[in-house]
């Protein structure tokens, strides 16, 4: 469909809290943001990170992606893109938060064009990408299955051990 006036990331967020606890999340995903800007040759004007998912009383990672929607739409942002980076498969918080809810907010705040790009879900080069991540992060472990006669060998051992089976 072309691109939009500007491409919202909308990350899952978490409290603000974790963030001066020294978790890296907000960091990391100011990070994927950036490096997915620069593999589409998108200039920092052209892209926005949002945090979405928020909920109780606490401050949670900020800007909120439905305001942000909101306020874009009313100075004038008649196209957006959303995608959620740090999902690697659509589920409510994409589908229903995203890609509906926050879709109708923009389009009532008098946005025109509101794009929602799947995450990458069952593609097969997806699969092939995170099979191999997860072999090379497993090294050391053993990634195939045992046999029957192994299994039965260590369940009988842990339960000499004292485990409860």
């Amino acid at each position: 469909h072309g691109r939009g006036d500007k491409l919202v990331m909308s990350f899952h967020g978490v409290p603000e809290r974790t963030l001066h606890q020294g978790d890296p999340y907000h960091c990391e995903s100011h990070k994927t943001a950036r490096l997915l800007a620069e593999r589409l040759k998108l200039g920092k004007e052209q892209y926005l990170v949002t945090f979405q998912s928020r909920f109780g009383k606490a401050k949670w990672l900020e800007p909120y992606t439905e305001p942000s929607l909101i306020a874009m739409a009313q100075a004038g942002t008649r196209r957006v893109d959303v995608v959620c980076p740090g999902f690697t498969s659509d589920c409510l918080e994409t589908l229903e938060e995203i890609k509906q809810e926050a879709r109708e907010a923009f389009l009532h705040a008098g946005g025109q064009q509101f794009e929602y790009i799947d995450c990458l879900n069952d593609s097969a080069p997806w699969i092939t990408a995170l099979s191999d991540i997860a072999q090379r992060h497993m090294q050391g472990w053993p990634t195939g299955r045992e046999d029957d006669a192994e299994l039965n060998a260590r369940a009988q051992h842990a339960k000499a051990a004292g485990a409860p089976l």
